[in-house]
């Protein structure tokens, strides 16, 4: 199975990647079949170069790209340019549906970093007072029923208890 993938490349701690086309089974940095593009995460934004037809002719021959690959072919264009061919599109309204995807990836892209630098130059939510802050209630924990003894036998009969009004004998009495 061939794969879509990248090719480490570059120094210690400063790498760069070519996209190529491989065998599976091969190693990450061994022999390929062909480079389709390049990558540089280290450059602000981040360098993206793709050979479009190269990479959808190995798309089409069944090649799976992996999860980075994919986000890669998919931010610069050519996943959307590969569908529009498929429904028969002409090739100005490809150009211009990856353009302005294009523009939309860019936007989308600023507008996180911008987010980003924003959070980080905030300055540091202070902790409420303790007085303040509502105390966490704890679920509670499940009641264990105290063991009740045996109730005893009640009698209908009033020979042993006391009543309320006293009887005739006793008050005579």
């Amino acid at each position: 199975m061939v794969k879509l993938r990248l090719r480490r490349k570059g120094r210690k701690k400063a790498p760069t990647y070519d996209i190529v086309a491989v065998d599976s089974r091969a190693r990450r940095d061994s022999d390929f079949l062909e480079r389709v593009g390049y990558y540089d995460p280290m450059k602000q934004p981040s360098t993206v170069s793709f050979h479009h037809n190269r990479a959808i002719y190995w798309l089409n021959t069944g090649a799976q790209p992996t999860d980075i690959v994919r986000s890669l072919l998919s931010a610069d264009g050519v996943m959307l340019r590969r569908q529009m061919e498929f429904k028969g599109k002409t090739a100005e309204e490809i150009e211009a549906a990856v353009a302005q995807h294009r523009d939309h990836a860019i936007a989308r892209y600023l507008k996180k970093q911008a987010s980003r630098k924003a959070r980080k130059n905030a300055p540091p939510v202070e902790a409420a007072p303790a007085e303040e802050v509502a105390p966490v209630v704890a679920a509670p924990a499940e009641e264990v029923a105290p063991v009740e003894a045996p109730a005893e036998e009640v009698s209908n009969s009033t020979e042993g208890t006391p009543s309320a009004e006293p009887s005739a004998e006793q008050a005579e009495g």
